[in-house]
């Protein structure tokens, strides 16, 4: 009986077990390193001085990089849908505190936490850049 048990009690253990697919349709975007210094005196980049504003940087990441002032500090995405392979409609507009794809679609995802807000389908978040303060300096890479 107890062996039994002991063999019923480690096949459940095991297959309970998996492997994390929660990410396997977020393949779209490309693995490019990021080393971005972003001076925050100049006009470009006026808008980050105050809470919920964000400004579109491009010439990094996949389609550029969207960085957001979140009030406790910055937090940096990729500015192309992650939910999309990368077209000329898949980079993010900023919309207020919001990114909104130029696709058909128009997925649309939150500045503050890069989760998807209009689709509860969508599996894939916007991929974020670690970011850095430095005095007037953000410095974001991956």
């Amino acid at each position: 009986m107890k062996k039994t048990f002991f063999y019923t009690l480690i096949f459940v253990v095991f297959s309970s077990c998996s492997k994390n697919n929660s990410d396997i349709n977020c393949n779209y975007l490309f693995d490019v390193g990021v080393n971005a210094n972003i001076n925050l005196n100049l006009p470009q980049y006026s808008q980050l001085e105050f809470i919920s504003n964000a400004v579109y940087v491009p010439g990094y990441g996949n389609k550029g990089i969207l960085i957001m002032n979140t009030g406790t500090g910055f937090a940096a995405w990729d500015a192309s849908d992650p939910n999309h392979t990368p077209s000329s409609c898949s980079t993010l507009n900023i919309e207020g505190a919001e990114a909104v794809c130029g696709c058909e679609d128009a997925n649309t995802y939150s500045l503050f936490t890069g989760q998807p807000l209009n689709n509860p389908n969508l599996t894939c978040g916007l991929k974020a850049y670690r970011v850095e303060q430095s005095g007037n300096s953000l410095l974001i890479s991956n």
